[in-house]
């Protein structure tokens, strides 16, 4: 079983900064993939950004040049530093990772942490 605890999260002015992070425990073998998703009211969950073992990164076009995806892969903890921040970026932005356990592999999603962005 893997555990997801997501932190970061708050009110912020428009142009204002804000960085998530989302730490990964448990019989964890080996992570694969760490991902950020977002879903505002009224709207399907969408990728914001991601990033693989091998550190290569994708973002979301709405979102390039403003925010960041980082990885502490010692810590098994993805960040997330958002910069620029829009009232459009407002929505509920979720961790998820993907990996193995010894014999089986797991997609882990985190509980959810609010983001606002509004003066």
């Amino acid at each position: 079983q893997v555990h997801l605890v997501e932190s970061g999260g708050g009110l912020v002015q428009p142009g204002g900064s804000l960085r998530l992070s989302c730490a990964a425990s448990g019989s964890i073998f080996e992570i694969n993939v760490m991902a950020w998703y977002r879903q505002a009211p009224g709207n399907q969950r969408e990728l914001v950004a991601k990033i693989i073992s091998g550190g290569n990164t994708n973002y979301a076009d709405s979102v390039k040049g403003r925010f960041t995806i980082s990885r502490d892969a010692a810590k098994n903890t993805v960040y997330l530093q958002m910069n620029s921040l829009k009232p459009k970026d407002t929505a509920v932005y979720y961790c998820n990772v993907v990996g193995t356990f010894t014999n089986a592999d797991f997609t882990s999603w985190g509980q959810g942490t609010q983001v606002t962005v509004s003066s």
